[in-house]
This record gives structure tokens, sequence and C-alpha cells, in this order.
């Protein structure tokens, strides 16, 4: 009998986890390998969940995609794994044990540089496989993005003749990772033809229950569950579950009553959660009606810039911003007396970088409170991902959120290896992209995890661009890709070239997000010498490189040089941009200042002649 068959009739107990149960071969190994290298070890870990009462089991496939199995040097194996792994699920099943075949989300809760088409590409290849062993059905599981889900959702029902169950995973009970609630998601899977829908992983059995009061019962669709044995735990340096296989058996009879037909387990479950669920539902039938209970809906506040946004600045007149990082050490007075002269000579931001060069800086958050609340001078506070995890990049910016802080600039971070300490690991949970996406999803008053913040934040979103590259098409692509993950502007490397600035135009024109362009004074011909050398993302010209070189010895002549090369690179910039990014040198903001004021008496003098 046919599995949807099967369903109209009866619920169905699934297996549990594969990885739980090989976790003590090393949490770094390929499992879908093991098809190839341990095939006894997958037919036994079948033959213990059948024997303990799953009517359905799953290959050994979640991973055993092109992109994922990259990682371990197996991407010409994909067809190997997905074969054998139905091939070793057949031998384990019994006559009436269904076999799924599962094919695991990519982008996953920490998303991937995969484009849209190469996992299309990807998931086609790998449904071809198992489909051509003959599966009773295909699994689609763990899938945080709800735009992946759909598109797999589509691939499976154009190209596969067998059911398709998809499932969500979520982070927060009742919504998806953007906000939108489950319910309305799982209507989408069923219009686009999704034979059964469900949830499985991250939540265990008590917050799944509470997702699917929330869900009503499908038209054309049955519901499935796998929920996680339990929270994550973490003791003596092992990941580890909550040892409650009991716990399944009342968990299982509660989801029965949402209306939930195929019920297995995710992470941490066993052989004995699965026997306990085959307990919970012994003796009852499906349930064919459901009172749902309406989700809790919060209303996140719209909350109000306080003075126009820089990007909307810039848009409309000259705007100029100027990089000034804070001190390293406690002291604080130069830094103070340089900002506030910066904001006297006419400046609309004064931006500090996060830790650059991952050397510790006094926290740029900290300072910016006391530019805004004490000197009334407007922060621009970089954001990179090098230090914070996932949750403490949220809470650094439902800090800046709280303070009022609205404009950022978010950036990957330089890894921690080249700063003071080499010694220190960079996080990177995010990329910079990730990182805007997250910003602008708070705007909505959403977190990353996709729960209400209660109120939205109103931050106008900077991103990075190196002009200083051979293959300038290829970063200008990256820029467009940041503007489709909400990047409201651009903040560029330091340009060095009236030529580099002419073609940075050509080049972004087409693009409506303004562009603020980069330029930094120089203190001496070792300043630029180290520059040019040294620091990745800037290049100097052998003009200037000679030029500077000439001022050695001579302080005052090379302020003169320095300032004589930015006031040429701010003429040639300001033909074609609104907006100017001055980076102080090495805590000189004398030079910083005399170019603000060289910008504003360009600007003052046109006006004059009527230009502007």
């Amino acid at each position: 009998m046919e599995l949807l068959e099967t369903l109209q009739n009866r619920i169905l107990v699934a297996d549990g986890a594969m990885g739980t149960l090989l976790y003590a071969y090393g949490a770094d190994t390929c499992y879908e390998e093991f098809n190839l290298t341990h095939p006894d070890d997958i037919h036994a870990i079948h033959r213990f969940y059948i024997e303990a009462g799953a009517d359905v089991i799953q290959t050994n496939t979640y991973s055993a995609n092109y992109i994922k199995l990259a990682q371990y040097g197996l991407e010409e194996k994909v067809s190997d794994i997905n074969k054998e792994a139905v091939r070793i699920a057949k031998q384990a099943a019994n006559p009436s044990t269904f076999i799924l075949g599962t094919v695991g989300g990519i982008r996953g809760h920490r998303k991937t540089e995969a484009t849209l088409p190469e996992i299309k590409r990807t998931f086609r290849e790998q449904i071809f496989h198992l489909l051509s062993e003959g599966v009773d059905a295909l699994l689609l599981e763990t899938y945080f993005d709800a735009e992946e889900l759909f598109t797999v959702v589509d691939i499976a029902k154009k190209e596969a003749d067998v059911p398709v169950i998809a499932q969500f995973s979520l982070v927060e009970p009742g919504v998806l990772q953007n906000g939108t609630p489950v319910a309305q998601a799982f209507k989408e899977l069923e219009n686009r033809g999704a034979d059964v829908i469900g949830l499985n992983c991250r939540l265990g059995p008590h917050h799944m229950i509470q997702s699917f009061e929330e869900i009503p019962l499908p038209e054309h669709a049955y519901l499935s569950a796998y929920p996680n044995a339990s929270l994550l735990d973490y003791e003596d340096g092992r990941v580890t579950f909550t040892n409650n296989a009991d716990y399944f058996k009342t968990c299982a009879a509660k989801l029965v009553e949402q209306c939930v037909r195929l019920i297995g387990g995710c992470c941490g479950t066993t052989p004995a959660h699965v026997k306990a669920i085959a307990e919970g539902i012994k003796g009852l039938a499906p349930v064919t009606e459901k009172t749902v209970r309406p989700p809790k809906i919060e209303i996140a506040v719209t909350a109000q810039h306080r003075e126009p946004p820089l990007h909307e600045i810039a848009k409309k007149r000259r705007s100029i911003i100027v990089e000034f990082d804070t001190p390293k050490t406690l002291r604080t007075e130069r830094f103070f007396e340089g900002a506030k002269a910066l904001h006297d000579a006419g400046i609309d931001a004064l931006t500090m970088a996060d830790n650059s060069l991952a050397s510790p800086r006094i926290s740029n958050i900290a300072i910016a409170a006391i530019l805004k609340e004490k000197h009334g001078i407007r922060p621009l506070v970089h954001i990179t991902c090098r230090d914070r995890n996932l949750i403490g990049l949220q809470s650094h910016l439902m800090g800046l959120a709280a303070l009022g802080i609205d404009q950022v600039l978010a950036v990957t971070g330089d890894p921690s290896k080249i700063g003071d300490f080499p010694g220190a690991t960079s996080v990177y949970d995010l990329s910079s992209m990730d990182l805007i996406a997250m910003i602008k999803q708070f705007n909505e008053g959403i977190s990353y995890s996709g729960k209400s913040l209660q109120r939205k934040s109103n931050f106008s979103v900077a991103a990075a661009f190196n002009p200083n590259v051979r293959n300038l098409d290829k970063a200008v692509g990256r820029l467009e890709r940041k503007i489709r993950s909400g990047a409201d502007y651009f903040i560029t490397q330091p340009v060095f070239s009236e030529e580099k600035i002419l073609q940075v135009h050509e080049a972004t024109k087409h693009l409506d997000a303004p562009i603020y362009l980069g330029i930094m004074p120089l203190t001496s011909y070792r300043n630029a010498n180290f520059l040019h050398n040294e620091v990745p993302g800037i290049t100097l010209t052998d003009e200037i490189l000679t030029a500077m070189e000439k001022t050695q010895g001579d302080p005052l002549k090379a302020r003169e040089e320095s300032l004589a090369i930015s006031r040429s690179l701010i003429d040639a910039a300001l033909g074609y941009f609104n907006g100017i990014y001055l980076i102080t040198p090495l805590d000189r903001y004398d030079l910083t200042v005399e170019c603000t004021r060289y910008i504003h008496a360009k600007e003052e003098k046109a006006r004059g002649a009527g230009i502007v």
C-alpha cells in the first residue's frame, strides 16, 4: 500500500536521528560517506529503528549533495552515496516499511554563499539519484529558509512521481526565521503541492506541540513532526540531549491531538524514543478536527529617524563623513578634542571602526553614545562579524537601537590573526551580507530567529566597497548582492587615483544606492609605503609614492604634499559623488579637518558662482 493511502487511516511512526548514533565517530565526520565505508553500521541503525516500531525510515542522505559533500572532497561521490543509501535501507526494511529519500536543506540556520541556481542544480542531482533507486517518498527536512524549501518542493513535484514530505525547522515556536507565521508557510507548501507538511529539528516536543496548536488542519495534505529530543546541553566538552525517551510517549499522543499523522524524531532521538512514540500512539486513530489557538499577534511599533539618514542626505546634497577611530588606550582627551574639531568643521557624521585591523580599542558603541549625548555629534558605528557570535550581534544591535544610534556600517572584519592578538579566534557566524539582512529584519521588528522585537529599529545600513581590485565588475556584482540584502549606501576603501575614481563612477552609475568615496590623507612617506605594501585593500599610485618620498625628513612639507594630493582627489571625486568619506590617519585629525573645510569652501564658492 502506498504511503499516502496508509496515512488516510493510520498514524505512522518514523525513525529517529542517524547522526546521534554515529556521533562517537567524531563531530566533523561526513556521516553520509558511511554508506560506502561503514554500510553495516547504517544497516544496523535502520534495523534498530524498525525493531523499535518505526513504520518509516529515511535514507542516510541528509547532506549527500554536491555543495555539502564538497566540504569533505566528496563532491564526485554524490551518485554513489545516494544510491548506496537507498540500497542499504531496502536491505534493512521489512516488506511493509516505507523508505523516504532524505534531502536536507543547504542554507540552514546560518546562510551559505551558494546561489539559488546552484542550489537548484544540487537538488536536482540528488533527487535524481534517490528516485532512480525507487524510494517511496522524498523527505525534505531541516529547512530554515522559506525560499529554499518552496523552490525544492517545486522541483520535487515536477520531477518525482512519489509523495513529497516538506518540513520546516523553527528557531522560535510558531514563526519562521523571517517572521512568517508557520500556518501561512504551511498553506504555501500545500498550494505548491506538498503531500505531507511538517516540522523537524531545533525544537523539542513541547515547543513543537505549541507550534502545531496554531496550525489548522490542511485541506489536501497531512501533517508530520520530527522533534529533537530536548534542548541542547554541553557537558564535558560534548553536545548532549536529555535522556528522556519515556517523555516522548505522552508527547506523541499530544501530537496526534494536533492532527499529526507522521511522527518521528530528530537530533538526540534514539530507538528508545521511537519505541516510546510507538507506544504513545498505540490504539489512536487520526484526528480529523481540531480547535486552532490563534497566534499571539505582536505589532512592532514603528520608530522614527530623529534626523535624515545618511543615505538620504547623500542623495540630496554634498555629505561628509569622517572616520576617526576610538583610542587604543583609556586616554580619551585627544579623541574628543578631534571629534569636536571635526564637528565644528561641518561633518555629517563621525564614523568609528570596530577594532580595525583586529586590534582592540575602546568600544565604539560606548564612544558613540558619549558623542551623541554629550557632544551632539552624530555617530556612524561599524559592526564586524568577526568579534561577536549571532547572539552577541543581536544584543549589540538592540543596544544601539536602545541608544538611538541608527547609522551603522556592516562589515565582515579583518581576521583576528592579523591583529595584536593572533591567538584570538574569529567568529564569523554571519557574513556581511547576512548581517545586513539581519539588520533590515530588525527594521521590520523581527529578530534573527523570527521572534517579534515589539519595536522596529530604524537603522540606515552602509556596506563596504573596495574598488582597489583587479576585477572591478566582480566587486560591483558583490555590491548588487549587498543591495539585495538591504544595503542603503556604500563606503569605499581609500582611493588614491583620479583614474580609479572615474572607473568607480562608470562601474556604479547604474546603482541607486549612494556611494561615499574614501579619501585618506597621508602623514609621511613611511606611512604611504606601509599603506601601499602592507594594508589589504589600499593601493597608491607611483606618482603619489614618489611625491611623498621627496618629503622625507620634512614633516611640514609632508603635510602640505598630503593635503595637495587629498585636494586633487577630492576635486575629482566631487565631480561624480555627493558623498565623501574622509579617513583620519594615525589620529591626525588636523588633516581631515582641513579636507572638510576645503570641501565646504568649494561648495561655498560654487554657490557664489551660481553653479550649485
